[in-house]
């Protein structure tokens, strides 16, 4: 699971197996995981985290969709 970046306790990293899904970013902090779309950046499950701890991530997200974009394609070849 290749990590792209961390920001403060979140590490946002993608899964392997993932490829044949559009591009997304995995978000965790301890034991929870959020998935987020990319391009445009939707919050898809939020594996644990609330409300108010989702819409910061998805600010961060949105601050580095193009950084997560790129890694994205760099990672599966697309």
């Amino acid at each position: 699971m290749p990590t792209v970046l961390f920001i403060g306790p979140y590490r946002f990293f993608f899964v392997a197996l993932d490829m044949p899904e559009p591009p997304h970013i995995h978000v965790q902090r301890e034991r929870m995981v959020a998935k987020f779309w990319l391009d445009p950046v939707i919050f898809e499950r939020s594996g644990g985290f609330k409300g108010p701890e989702i819409n910061r991530i998805a600010r961060l997200v949105q601050e580095n969709e193009s950084r997560f974009l790129e890694a994205w394609y760099e990672y599966f070849g697309h």
